[in-house]
């Protein structure tokens, strides 16, 4: 019985699985494990393989407002994907990855338990707000989510001499790093403040259900 009954929810769960965009999501998990093996046999290769899972991350977005495929699965989808690959690059790339790493899932953890609605849920000093402001659409949030995304694949580019390869001098490679490093410094801010906003919340809810 108990088998049929999970047969069942799986039968249910298989059209939303099989969504347009979250096929896409799993065609970028095949790209992270791609440019994951071929880190360091060949560095064009991985890093063409990441861009492309970056690319199509915009385009699961499209094809599930196109279709009208969103769900819940795939927000979730989408999110653990991008936090995947960056978290493969952060951990190759220096000893503290690990810490960039941990800190994007914890923030992860803490804004998916307050639901779809967290961007809205938050309230900050006005650096938090700015970045956030129209759902990261501002100027600073902009540049902001952009730093959160490109920064290890630049410091990777960096790294391997890609960079230098394509003649692009030394001095746009470290000026447009120092930039990207800002943006994570301060998407770095809002992370923090999202797991001390989750915090104070589990404690108060604690506090009035014991009173």
């Amino acid at each position: 019985m108990k088998e049929q009954s999970r047969q069942l929810d799986f039968r249910s769960a298989l059209p939303v699985l099989l969504y347009i965009p979250n096929i896409i999501d799993y065609v970028r998990i095949g790209l992270l494990i791609g440019s994951w093996i071929s880190y360091y046999p060949s560095a064009w290769i991985s890093l063409i393989s990441y861009v492309v899972s970056i690319l199509l991350d915009a385009v699961d977005g499209m094809a599930a407002r196109h279709w009208k495929q969103t769900s819940a699965f795939g927000a979730w989808l989408d999110v653990v994907v991008d936090n995947l690959g960056r978290g493969f690059l952060w951990c190759q790339l220096c000893n503290f990855g690990f810490f960039v790493t941990a800190l994007e899932w914890l923030a992860f953890v803490c804004t998916h338990t307050l639901g779809p609605t967290w961007k809205s849920n938050i309230a900050g000093p006005r650096l938090i707000q700015a970045v956030m402001k129209n759902n990261f659409r501002s100027p600073v949030g902009s540049f902001v989510i952009l730093s959160l995304n490109l920064l290890p694949v630049w410091l990777y580019c960096i790294r391997f001499e890609l960079l230098t390869e394509i003649h692009l001098p030394l001095a746009i490679q470290y000026s447009v790093l120092l930039a990207m490093v800002a943006g994570r410094i301060t998407c770095a801010m809002v992370e923090i403040w999202v797991i001390y906003s989750h915090i104070l919340q589990l404690c108060l809810k604690n506090k009035n259900a014991s009173q």
